[in-house]
């Protein structure tokens, strides 16, 4: 969720039903060498509790002092060895580490040695390149200490390709006590039911499911019988709206109220985020690949954000921003 879950999204999310949010990962060595940007990348608000960074790395030391610099202001911390990207893997971080088990316990003891908050795990299934180790894995995380574990239901080499296997994690659940929690192809009350029933997990991750529909955790809980507590946007939905018209009304209340909390966070210039997310927003909706691309050349983050409120409210010069 690199460049996704900004503190404001990560609001968002709150308010649209998420029960708790994490970070986007962050090098555990920039944040040890003071880089100002990944340290911006950590920043939180009261509205959010518990607040859990996630980082990553490479180097035992590097993740151990990191974890250290985060005590004051982490309720949990989160330690991704989950994360394909090459750019990533390349140097033996992120699911890369799922082929050097050694290493990433030890990772995880010294870690957990440097906190006094509870420490947490982010995985896959293998790296896919042998037998998948994330059964025995688990079971040693349990041991040192760790408190949650998320398993996404793929392996480093399958990226985001295939299905998820859901039934590997069932057997990483009926191999711990502590919670494990399900992630992988969860975009809607369906998927969420068919998944928790086929893991037994504790609970579920959202990630790419939720880009540019942070409403899915509400629309989830709702259809689930989670709540009955009625979501801010039906409001603003008109009567007798087709489903079309329907998502562009969620849409919007939920842009609206993301540009609100992104000024609020970031009031001098907005997140560097709020592009993406534009793109985000509008995508699988009429005339939205032609606002994309007029949004390119917007640099103003308050002109980005009046010109996808115009094209979500279904104003025809929308596009012409």
């Amino acid at each position: 969720m690199a460049g996704v879950s900004d503190l404001a999204f990560r609001l968002l999310a709150r308010e649209c039903g998420a029960d708790v949010t994490i970070t986007e990962f962050t090098a555990a060595a920039a944040l040890t060498r003071e880089d100002a940007y990944s340290w911006m990348k950590l920043e939180t608000d009261p509205r959010e509790v518990p607040f859990i960074p996630q980082i990553f790395g490479s180097d035992v030391d590097e993740m151990a002092h990191c974890t250290r610099l985060l005590q004051e202001r982490a309720d949990l911390i989160d330690l991704n060895f989950g994360c394909p990207a090459p750019k990533v893997t390349r140097h033996c971080a992120g699911a890369a580490l799922m082929g050097e088990p050694d290493l990433l316990l030890a990772m995880v003891r010294a870690c957990l040695a440097e906190s006094e908050v509870p420490v947490t795990v982010k995985m896959r299934l293998g790296t896919g390149a042998s037998v998948n180790n994330v059964v025995a894995l688990a079971q040693e995380l349990e041991a040192v200490g760790v408190a949650r574990l998320c398993v996404h239901g793929r392996t480093l080499k399958q990226r985001y390709a295939g299905s998820a296997d859901w039934e590997t994690i069932r057997m990483v659940v009926e191999a711990v006590s502590i919670p494990v929690v399900a992630n992988g192809d969860v975009v809607c009350a369906e998927s969420a039911r068919a998944c928790l029933e086929a893991t037994g997990a504790a609970g579920l991750m959202i990630g790419r499911g939720a880009i540019g529909r942070p409403h899915v955790f509400h629309e989830i809980k709702r259809d689930l019988g989670w709540t009955d507590v009625q979501a801010p946007w039906e409001e603003v939905i008109p009567a007798g709206a087709d489903a079309h018209e329907r998502s562009r009304s969620v849409r919007l209340w939920c842009w609206r109220r993301y540009v609100e909390l992104d000024d609020e966070v970031h009031p001098e210039q907005g997140s560097k985020n709020r592009k993406r997310h534009a793109f985000s927003f509008t995508k699988g909706l009429r005339g939205g690949k032609a606002l994309r691309g007029s949004l390119h050349s917007l640099r103003d983050s308050a002109e980005l954000g009046q010109a996808v409120e115009r094209f979500l409210a279904g104003e025809s010069d929308a596009i012409h921003a």
